[in-house]
């Protein structure tokens, strides 16, 4: 494969009328795109976003929607496009023809090849191609982490290879030569740290949504281990929920309502970051993350991580930091991890992990060097 698009600031910046679609307007889809509104105020930013619901649909309509809902707005000129993965920009650009010579980058917040096998995973063959439309479409491919981009081109010509003949499998080189990392920049707020009570119980915190992928049923093999082991601990469970959650979180609240402090989602970002603040140790128990936003605020605010040593994690967090990772093994890895937390419990003072880097101080001129690049 070729070497990977390298991004420069030589580019002077200009204003541009920039259309944003978020075609799964999820929480985290939803912080990246009001922060690059709020941190390139230069630009005019026009906005169509879906919310997330209906996946099946909403990845495979989206065009529809809003060639008959917005056709006005598509039909207005624009400098660039800036789509998020789920966008079925191919199709979009084919039925909105004034779409088709305007620059388009395509950001992947995640990809339809990692994720973990479930009853009620997302992922399908449709959706798979999809994306791999899209990035044929667009001019510029954008992951927020290198296992995004990795496993996203590895799946990719994996299943083209499974194509019975006729099978593109050079594709996959355009796609790896305009594909380039920039992660998701975090939020300045979760900078601003405080003071712990160092008095009382280690605090725990786990913060994802509570879905089958982020893993609660090793949360709960993790909480039985540290039980066992005589740890006393407090825990904030905290995220975005669902009609239907794994079973998990109900044996969690049954077994160990004794250790649980906040529980549930909090809707106020101020009240959240407070709760992140006040944590000592932040757990990752996730079977695929390629990011892992949750985890790196909660390292923003002053937490030491407890992750497993896989998936996107080693990127930004030193591997010193990790536990051992057993994919196929969630016994084992909840054992290495209760061992970590229980080493870390013992110390005083909270890690100082500087990932300043990622604040959208620091990265959004290479946000700007990657619009200025895309556009011309």
């Amino acid at each position: 494969m070729r070497a990977p698009v390298a991004l420069t600031a030589s580019r002077y910046n200009r204003l541009m009328r920039i259309l944003l679609l978020s075609a799964y307007d999820a929480a985290s889809h939803r912080q990246w795109r009001q922060g690059l509104a709020n941190n390139l105020p230069e630009h005019e930013w026009c906005v169509l976003a879906l919310p997330p619901r209906h996946f099946s649909w909403r990845i495979r309509g989206n065009a529809f929607s809003w060639a008959g809902e917005q056709r006005q707005m598509l039909n207005e000129p624009y400098d660039l496009i800036l789509a998020t993965s789920m966008v079925d920009l191919a199709t979009l650009r084919g039925i909105v023809p004034g779409l088709s010579t305007t620059p388009a980058i395509i950001y992947f917040h995640e990809n339809q090849f990692a994720y973990p096998e479930s009853g009620h995973a997302h992922p399908s063959v449709e959706a798979q191609i999809t994306s791999i439309y899209s990035g044929l479409a667009a001019d510029r491919l954008v992951f927020n982490s290198a296992y995004n981009r990795d496993s996203f081109l590895a799946g990719a010509l994996a299943l083209i290879r499974k194509m019975p003949d006729h099978a593109p499998t050079t594709l996959i080189d355009s796609l790896a030569a305009k594909s380039l990392v920039l992660p998701v920049p975090l939020d300045e707020a979760c900078f601003a740290r405080r003071e712990r009570n160092k008095e009382g119980p280690t605090t725990l915190l786990w913060n994802h949504r509570w879905e089958y992928d982020k893993g609660p049923e090793r949360l709960l093999l993790l909480m039985q281990k540290l039980e066992t082991a005589g740890l006393d601990y407090r825990i904030h469970i905290i995220g975005q929920q669902f009609r239907a959650m794994p079973e998990s979180f109900d044996a969690m609240r049954m077994q160990f309502s004794h250790r649980i402090g906040k529980w549930g989602y909090i809707e106020d970002r101020a009240a959240y970051l407070h709760i992140l603040r006040s944590s000592d140790i932040a757990i990752s128990t996730a079977l695929h993350d390629f990011q892992g936003i949750a985890i790196l605020e909660a390292v923003a605010c002053g937490c030491t991580p407890v992750a497993p040593r896989r998936l996107a994690y080693p990127e930004f967090i030193h591997a010193g930091y990790l536990a051992e990772s057993c994919a196929d093994d969630a016994d084992r890895e909840a054992a290495a991890m209760a061992d970590r937390i229980i080493a870390l419990s013992k110390h005083t003072e909270p890690a100082a992990i500087d990932i300043s880097k990622l604040a959208w101080r620091h990265m959004k001129q290479r946000y700007r060097a990657l619009l200025a690049s895309a556009s011309t």
